[in-house]
């Protein structure tokens, strides 16, 4: 399926994983671009040592493209630049701060630019500083979330850009990819419904609570200190909602509440007491199964889909 993204990055499929904390490491990325997409490593949360060690046993894993995320709140984000910049992985996405002062760095080193952006402003902005694609991510998404969903984007951003727009929020199956790119968009990012995949390293206890989930079953915390984060409803979800609302407690209280709640349960496997962090997308997070399994699945439903829609009548 050839679209402005697979011929920007010189993959198979329109399809680029989502790059999660704590979770989207070599093995992931390199089983999602082995089976045609794009993979992605993240490094929110990472030593430069780690982003180094990952990207080249990604290589070993994998001779198709993949990517390096970069969350530009953290503390080592210029170092973490830097490595990135020496290792050469095929792109970055950008994301959680102002991605345009990396552009020329990056391209310099020869790797494109995918920054992650959640309204036509900033979409404009990032394509007139010479971004080479952007993941445009609406709110059905899981982790941080912004204000407007994802049909909205679609409608908003997709014809006020030239560069190719990477869709995000709620898509995990191929419907939705169809449905992304009969709006103009050349991909989608998927994050969620790899966290089901046999080779992600989320969790187990993590993974069988996706399974079981039904499609009510998120919530978003951090509303009001503006930091909204989507995850599935559990006793720590529930407690933080209960006390950000009360009143009783400063923003930097709630925020030390959730400091390292995410890997809590995408890595210690704490369901409860852990913040697990997902999309709105749950009812096709049937079983544990392998990411080619996945894609291919994504796939085949997209081109039925494309095809049935051809038949409409106009």
């Amino acid at each position: 399926m050839a679209t402005k993204l697979t011929e920007l990055l010189g993959i198979e499929y329109p399809i680029l994983q989502g790059g999660m904390a704590w979770i989207s490491d070599a093995s992931l990325a390199s089983a999602v671009s082995n089976a045609g997409g794009a993979g992605i490593i993240s490094t929110g949360g990472r030593t430069t040592e780690y982003t180094r060690e990952e990207i080249r046993r990604c290589r070993t894993l994998t001779d198709r493209p993949f990517g390096v995320n970069v969350m530009l709140m953290a503390p080592n984000k210029d170092e973490i630049v830097d490595v990135i910049c020496e290792e050469k992985p095929a792109f970055v996405t950008l994301g959680a701060g102002n991605p345009v002062p990396y552009f020329a760095k990056f391209h310099e080193a020869g790797v494109k630019v995918i920054p992650v952006v959640p309204n036509v402003k900033l979409a404009k902005r990032v394509e007139d500083k010479g971004a080479d694609a952007m993941v445009v991510e609406g709110m059905e998404a899981g982790g941080h979330i912004g204000v407007l969903t994802t049909m909205a984007l679609m409608t908003q951003v997709i014809p006020e850009v030239k560069i190719p727009v990477i869709m995000a929020g709620g898509f995990a199956d191929g419907r939705g990819l169809a449905a992304a790119l009969l709006m103009g968009a050349a991909g989608v990012q998927i994050g969620t419904r790899f966290l089901v995949a046999e080779e992600c390293p989320v969790h187990g206890n993590m993974k069988q609570k996706l399974i079981e989930a039904i499609d009510t079953d998120t919530i978003v915390t951090g509303l009001t200190i503006g930091g909204a984060v989507r995850g599935i409803r559990n006793k720590f979800s529930e407690e933080f909602i209960a006390l950000e609302y009360s009143g009783k407690a400063s923003k930097q209280e709630l925020m030390d509440k959730a400091t390292g709640t995410n890997k809590l349960a995408a890595v210690d496997g704490d369901t409860e007491n852990g913040m697990m962090q997902a999309g709105q997308s749950l009812l096709p997070l049937k079983k544990v199964e392998p990411v080619k399994a996945i894609v291919e699945a994504i796939m085949k439903e997209a081109r039925e889909t494309l095809a049935n829609a051809a038949l409409i009548k106009l």
